[in-house]
């Protein structure tokens, strides 16, 4: 449960960063989601990024919105600020909170249908102005706690676990990112680890709106024919008495593979995820190159994954708006109210 937090006791033999902190120091508490829900990879990797980089964790803001995967902040950082916020204004709260304080990094963390659906303005906004952000999607393609219906980023022709086909076209998170104007996007698997710390590494020391989309698979919702995210779930109940969802033990999925190279990820259910791996020589400086690569892997079924795109000269919103290096909860009032004399300057320069 999370209310029960996880011993303080560390062995001294753990290893310190160069702050002084061991991998210990970057957990959160236990988590309640499924055994081997690739959420819980996601935070594994989150919390080894930030150890290797030497990142305080009173340094860290996580902000996060309504779902499966809006929880999980609460299972890194424990040490950090965090804010849970309604369904699908994560990015609204965190850009107020960026433009209050800039010294902080801002850990966003969202889900397919807290950004995809409800939050898609919210999501694009974000995305357009720049705010200094990392952005991650946990991917899972349904709607976890209520049960498993399709999400915005479902296949098109792909089966719910009671049969019904999705007839919608999905949105690609990845592409909009690109259209809108961010400067860091990335795609990972939550099973590939050896790929996915880097990406956050590379998305926290961005000076921009980075963007990281997250294949995830639920483990509770996809363990049925025809299903291309998820896992088997398996339902148990005593009609008499109560209704009982029991959510079996499974195996985490993971793979390995080599840079450039496919890999097919099979399922509990016996489908399969092709996975593509950029190669080392791709040029992610290119955004609408990066679009029609995507584009053209995606047409044969393969999800690319690695970093699509990166503006190496990226600037954030502090920029835009020519915003006070200061943050605003260390501005006395004579900077706060300078007086007549400035707001007189002010109204002139605006006749």
């Amino acid at each position: 449960m999370t209310y029960l937090a996880k011993p303080r006791l560390h062995h001294p033999s753990l290893t310190e960063n160069k702050v002084g902190y061991t991998r210990r120091d970057y957990e959160g508490k236990i988590s309640t989601l499924c055994a081997g829900c690739g959420h819980d990879s996601i935070s594994a990797a989150i919390i080894q990024a930030c150890w290797e980089l030497d990142i305080e964790p009173h340094r860290v803001a996580k902000l996060s919105g309504i779902g499966c995967s809006s929880k999980t902040p609460d299972y890194f950082l424990g040490a950090s600020h965090g804010f849970n916020t309604v369904h699908g204004r994560m990015p609204s709260v965190l850009t107020g909170a960026n433009l209050a304080n800039r010294e902080l990094l801002y850990l966003g963390v969202s889900g397919d249908g807290d950004s995809a659906s409800i939050g898609l303005g919210q999501f694009a906004h974000a995305m357009r102005r720049g705010v200094n952000m990392v952005y991650i999607v946990e991917n899972n393609g349904v709607y976890g706690l209520t049960k498993g219906q399709f999400s915005a980023t479902a296949d098109q022709g792909s089966k719910s676990k009671k049969g019904v086909v999705n007839s919608d076209n999905p949105l690609d998170l990845v592409a909009l990112a690109l259209q809108l104007g961010a400067s860091y996007v990335a795609r990972g698997f939550s099973g590939d680890k050896a790929q996915l710390v880097p990406l956050i590494k590379g998305a926290i020391a961005h000076g921009g709106a980075a963007f990281i989309d997250i294949v995830s698979p639920c483990v509770a919702f996809n363990n049925h024919a025809g299903s291309t995210k998820s896992y088997d779930y398996v339902r148990e109940h005593n009609e008499a008495v109560s209704r009982i969802d029991f959510i079996s033990a499974r195996d985490e999925i993971t793979t390995s593979y080599a840079p450039g190279e496919v890999v097919e990820v099979v399922q509990h259910d016996g489908s399969s995820l092709r996975f593509r791996k950029l190669r080392e020589d791709y040029d992610p400086t290119d955004r609408y190159a990066a679009l029609s690569y995507m584009n053209a892997h995606q047409a044969r079924g393969e999800v690319v994954t690695g970093l699509l795109y990166l503006d190496p000269l990226a600037t954030d919103l502090h920029v835009a708006l020519n915003t006070s290096e200061t943050p605003l909860n260390r501005l006395d009032a004579s900077s706060l109210c300078p007086g007549a004399q400035a707001l007189d300057k002010v109204n002139q320069s605006l006749r």
